[in-house]
């Protein structure tokens, strides 16, 4: 296990982001993606007063953050659920409202460092990708299955992938030959799949099909997309939202449900900007907010790293 695993990305900034609303008796925060918990126990640490909920779709994430915060008894609550459950897991707890939510998306430390989870193309591994290994489809079933079209459109759409119809054609080749299993023979594909000048920029040449292949076998972007509006109908006024991001596809979907809520929606020309029309959410980062040097050198993991907070500054008008 590496230390790499254990350290929360961009930690003291989403600590100090959310510090304003947790720091009221009986604030409660959800930690959208629980992970090992690291951010959940430095939330618990710094915030005495604060209850926390912590929601995961990976049993083993639960089972291993369980035991990282057993020592704060009944102030965690950890609940086996996909992020976009948040208003039902909300509801089956009688909690109305929340004052901080986190949500630090993409894979786990723990997936990537666990070989047998598919998710990592730098070693060989079952083609799994699940984070939650008890239902869905593995990412083998979609590269076998999957038509070449429906391909095609998850590599571009999901993975920015510009060689797709390269990539796709070698893969429904291949297929055809032996079903898809383990991860080695879909990067070694992918490699002699790519013109000479794709390879000599941005990594390893097959970051951009696992990334897709991670979204659709996980619905990432649909959770997403339904997750963070649920989360600011959740927010008290005065509650905030942190949101770290390691990709633009995600960025981009935080971005517009966040400048969304910051903005009017009162129609031109109006002289006064009735109560219903006004902006129910401030923006608190200029921009996304990125890692420092430092902790960038401290974590790798840390580089791609976008964060986004926003405050919720009135109620929704009925």
């Amino acid at each position: 296990m590496s230390d790499s695993r254990h350290v929360p990305v961009m930690l003291q900034r989403c600590l100090d982001l959310l510090a304003p609303a947790l720091e009221r008796p009986g604030a409660v925060v959800v930690d959208c993606t629980l992970g090992l918990g690291g951010h959940s126990e430095a939330l618990l640490t710094r915030f005495p007063e604060a209850r926390l909920i912590g929601l995961d779709r990976d049993k083993e994430a639960l089972r291993l953050s369980g035991e990282r915060l057993a020592p704060f008894g009944d102030r965690a609550t950890l609940v086996h659920a996909v992020y976009d459950e948040l208003p039902d897991v909300l509801d089956r707890l009688g909690i109305a409202r929340v004052q901080g939510v986190l949500f630090d998306l993409g894979v786990s430390s723990m997936q990537l460092d666990e070989a047998d989870r598919g998710f990592a193309y730098a070693q060989d591994a079952p083609l799994d990708m699940r984070m939650d290994q008890t239902t869905g489809i593995s990412a083998a079933e979609v590269l076998n299955t999957y038509p070449p079209g429906e391909l095609v459109r998850i590599l571009r759409a999901y993975g920015e992938e510009k060689q797709a119809k390269r990539i796709v054609a070698a893969i429904v080749r291949e297929r055809e030959k032996e079903p898809f299993a383990h991860s080695a023979r879909l990067v070694e594909l992918i490699r002699d799949a790519l013109p000479q000048a794709a390879k000599r920029t941005g990594g390893n040449p097959a970051k951009r099909t696992f990334q897709a292949l991670r979204i659709e076998v996980n619905g990432e972007l649909a959770v997403l997309e339904r997750a963070v509006p649920a989360a600011v109908k959740a927010l008290d006024v005065g509650g905030r939202i942190a949101v770290l991001s390691y990709q633009s596809l995600e960025d981009r979907l935080v971005k517009q449900v966040f400048a969304a809520g910051a903005a009017s929606t009162a129609p031109p020309g109006l002289p006064v900007v009735p109560e219903r029309y006004q902006p129910r959410l401030k923006l608190l980062t200029r921009g996304a907010e990125l890692p420092t040097e430092e902790e960038i050198a401290e974590n790798r993991r840390a580089a791609p790293a976008r964060l986004r907070g926003v405050e919720r500054v009135r109620a929704d008008v009925e």
